[in-house]
């Protein structure tokens, strides 16, 4: 009954949009656009007019077309007043998209809602709001398949199924369309640039779909569990106890099996935290009886959290104790604060002339250092993993490194996830948790200003590092 309702709905709207009195539904007005989903022209102007309204929080870009030449509009929304958090440390960065589908318009709505949230929270002035974009960086690409949403299908102009054209086991599934090649649609071609060159460093993706009421994570090739399952485990334990019942599985189990997926690409290729969210199965109708507002009120909330807390979805390492020892032993413990756990992390010396790493237990029979191969961390006394909401001690050994002269600073160097794509992360250890035993001529000092741009440098480069093997 609620179908027929609601295509009757959709009915005289299209009988309506046919009169000179009711052109003014292009720009959506508000009792319009809660029951009439968005075309490409009504989002294009939506999106502008925010643009034009809140400068201080909205940028408006342009970041690729469609095959047809439609825009492919970016919402970058924060407090650009703040290049940075107010403790100084980087935002937090979130990405959403929507729309790979073209006649999935809930899971479009869904991300329209969600960046208006953050736009009228702000302009209303709630707290909660304000807090969140000081710290945080939402980047929103709403409708990416802006052909599809105009002739109301699933596929592009190409008849490609832009959820499965991405470069992570590309046509290896059985699968729907999936292009010639990876990326051969211009549509996912931007999509992954953007995500590589914009935000290669997000703390989490959602791509937002319709179909089945439910939450996916990776993986959809394989049915076993993602390296980061804690992190997803905790996630959907959370959101069922308190938010939504809403079910959260491995795509290939909760769904079917599916490569090719930004999702996957996401997190097996970017190193993201990722979710496939689907709304409800009314996908074929142009729009609903109930708002959107209503109908979306419990997804939402699901997004709200996850943006909340987007600060928890890597491994956060703090050291609560470090002492230096005699003969540059240095003993640690290490607590992660995070809800996904690292493999891969060890302690720095930075110096002005180079980065010292750990010597190991046995230099001589494991070297940290391999040749040609970057650093072991599984070799005894070189690195150390850590366990989400968990805590090591550690002992790690820096041989003939200059420590006792004061002129360098301890970095603690650390993978953000498990997932092999995740990035990394170059760290200053506070001089004040430092115990020195030995007691040297100086006092250990803050980082400078060559120290900290060295640090970053050995951030970046961690990507590029092999791993003889995974601790």
């Amino acid at each position: 009954m609620r179908r027929w309702i609601a295509t009757i709905l959709v009915a005289s709207f299209a009988l309506a949009s046919v009169s000179p009195a009711v052109s003014a539904q292009i720009s959506q007005p508000d009792i319009i656009q809660e029951h009439w989903y968005h075309s490409y022209a009504t989002l294009t102007l939506d999106l502008n007019a925010w643009a034009d309204e809140h400068p201080d929080i909205v940028n408006l870009l342009v970041v690729g077309e469609t095959e047809l030449g439609r825009n492919l509009w970016m919402l970058q929304i924060s407090d650009w007043s703040l290049e940075a958090k107010p403790d100084g440390t980087a935002k937090e960065v979130v990405y959403i998209d929507g729309g790979h589908h073209g006649n999935e318009h809930l899971g479009t709505e869904l991300a329209f809602i969600t960046a208006e949230y953050y736009i009228e929270g702000w302009s209303d002035g709630e707290q909660d709001v304000i807090d969140v974009l000081s710290t945080t960086e939402l980047h929103i690409l709403i409708m990416l398949n802006a052909d599809g949403n105009d002739f109301d299908t699933r596929w592009n102009v190409n008849q490609v199924d832009l959820n499965r054209n991405y470069d992570h086991y590309w046509n290896t599934c059985p699968t729907t369309q999936p292009g010639s090649s990876a990326f051969s649609e211009s549509e996912t071609l931007a999509n992954s640039i953007y995500m590589n060159d914009v935000v290669p460093d997000a703390d989490l993706y959602v791509t937002m779909h319709t179909g089945v009421w439910i939450m996916l994570y990776p993986w959809g090739k394989w049915p076993e569990q993602p390296p980061d399952w804690e992190m997803y485990h905790h996630i959907r334990d959370e959101v069922n106890s308190n938010i939504s019942d809403i079910p959260i599985r491995n795509a290939n189990q909760g769904l079917y099996p599916n490569c090719g997926t930004s999702r996957d690409y996401g997190y097996g290729v970017m190193g993201y935290p990722t979710f496939t969210f689907e709304t409800d199965d009314e996908q074929f109708l142009l729009g609903t009886v109930e708002s959107v507002s209503d109908r979306l009120a419990e997804e939402l909330d699901v997004m709200l959290y996850l943006i909340e807390n987007v600060w928890y979805w890597r491994a956060r390492l703090f050291i609560d104790a470090m002492v230096i020892e005699r003969g540059g032993e240095v003993r640690l413990e290490v607590s992660n604060l995070g809800r996904a756990s690292t493999g891969n992390a060890t302690l720095t010396y930075v110096t002005e002339e180079r980065t010292w790493f750990p010597v190991g237990d046995d230099p001589g029979k494991s070297p940290c250092e391999i040749e040609g191969l970057g650093f072991n961390y599984s070799s005894p006394g070189c690195g150390f993993g850590v366990n989400a909401t968990n805590s090591t001690e550690s002992i790690l050994n820096f041989g003939d490194a200059p420590i006792s002269n004061g002129q360098g600073a301890f970095h603690l160097f650390y993978q953000k996830r498990v997932i092999d794509a995740s990035g990394w992360i170059s760290e200053p250890v506070n001089d004040s948790i430092i115990e020195d035993r030995p007691s040297r001529n100086a006092a250990l000092p803050s980082p400078s200003v060559f120290l900290s741009i060295a640090c970053i440098f050995l951030a970046a480069l961690g990507k590029r590092e092999v791993r003889v093997e995974k601790l």
